[in-house]
């Protein structure tokens, strides 16, 4: 029997990197050395402080489903943070713990965006937003930004592309998969040209904390209307438990728990439990020499990859990834980066997942690795262009 799915399902775009990771992983279970440099997770494990604590709450029988907006003491947590970080006095009633970043971004859009509306995007830009925005019946428009723009959203760009069906924007600093930040002063032309729209702004701020040479300032820090997108899974390196946040104004956060209740009830009591540990200053020692890791892989990786041919234009303030421009080699990205895959064992990301705009001319390298497996990563890629026949 044949069945029809809806027109929605087909509208949702595969990640091409599952795919890619698939076969990485079927080369690997081979025997192969594969050096993986395709995903954006953190190759550290779960800092000892929070592991104890989720054993703890384990022991003391905190299993059972917490509040919809999650555990009181987490958001209060979470709004010390944002005085400490960015020195802002933020109510914890507006904060909402979330299943995952993902969690944040599908309560904001069921709640902002109408069926038929879309938000401005920059392109590129991490998939699944955009494809959240189908689930509800809505899009999002990708506005193309290059080098010239830090590849991001300018207000100037927002006056361009708006128009009748927009809803607001959602910009990402440090965005996946360029690493660029929006500095305050350019955080707060998108918030005026957002208010002069009447839209909303959202603000992905998932990689706050892993900046390097300048820091990310928050959204919230220009517009305290914004709405704010973070998550456990990058500074925290807490992929796997699947926890997140979500900063709205006070007057959405009745509407956003409506939403919460019904999608995932609560968020996974146990870690939010091993989350509270993030905030001691023994987990903050460990995150940020974590940090420092980071910055001596790119430090490494950005010259080495240059040196290479590869052109990266702009230098990733933070983040863990590379976008590079490949036309030196080839058009065709997806078969670039089979063929590393294939002959050198090396995966990366091929553009063609983060938007349309010059996207085959585009790979993602992750710096997820240690400098060791990125160095040799790199004398790999060396050999592979000497036969790559483009």
């Amino acid at each position: 029997m044949s069945k029809t799915f809806t027109r929605r399902s087909d509208s949702i775009e595969p990640f091409q990197v599952m795919n890619l990771l698939a076969r990485a992983n079927a080369l690997q279970a081979e025997g192969n050395n594969v050096i993986h440099l395709e995903i954006g997770e953190p190759d550290f494990t779960t800092a000892q402080p929070i592991l104890d604590a989720a054993k703890a709450a384990i022991e003391a029988g905190h299993t059972h489903y917490t509040p919809a907006l999650g555990l009181p003491e987490l958001r209060q947590a979470i709004a010390t943070l944002y005085k400490t970080r960015y020195n802002l006095d933020i109510d914890y009633n507006r904060i909402l713990v979330t299943s995952g970043g993902s969690g944040a971004l599908l309560l904001a859009s069921g709640l902002l965006v109408e069926a038929g509306q879309h938000l401005l995007m920059a392109d590129p830009g991490y998939p699944c937003n955009r494809n959240f925005l189908r689930l509800i019946e809505a899009d999002a428009k990708m506005v193309a930004t290059d080098h010239t723009t830090n590849y991001q959203l300018t207000p100037e760009l927002l006056d361009q592309h708006w128009d009748k069906n927009t809803a607001g924007i959602l910009v990402a600093s440090p965005a996946n998969p360029t690493g660029t930040i929006l500095n305050r002063a350019e955080l707060s032309g998108l918030a005026k040209s957002c208010q002069q729209h009447k839209g909303y702004l959202i603000s992905d701020e998932i990689y706050h904390g892993l900046s390097y040479d300048t820091e990310a300032p928050s959204a919230l820090e220009v517009d305290d209307n914004a709405y704010i997108l973070n998550s456990f899974s990058k500074y925290y390196g807490m992929t796997g438990w699947r926890l997140g946040w979500l900063v709205a104004p006070l007057d959405a956060v009745s509407s956003l728990e409506k939403f919460a209740q019904n999608i995932y009830i609560s968020p996974a009591s146990i870690s939010q439990y091993a989350a509270l540990a993030c905030f001691t200053p023994e987990a903050q020692e460990i995150f940020e020499a974590r940090k420092a890791e980071f910055a001596k892989r790119r430090d490494f990786l950005l010259p080495a990859l240059t040196e290479l041919g590869f052109k990266i234009k702009t230098k990733p303030d933070g983040a863990f990834y590379l976008y590079a421009d490949i036309s030196a080699f080839t058009d065709d990205a997806y078969k670039f980066c089979y063929y590393f895959l294939e002959n050198q064992h090396v995966a990366f990301t091929p553009g063609l997942d983060f938007g349309a705009y010059k996207s085959n001319a585009h790979v993602r390298f992750a710096y997820t690795k240690s400098l060791p497996v990125l160095e040799e990563a790199v004398e790999r890629i060396a050999r592979g262009l000497q036969s790559w026949q483009g």
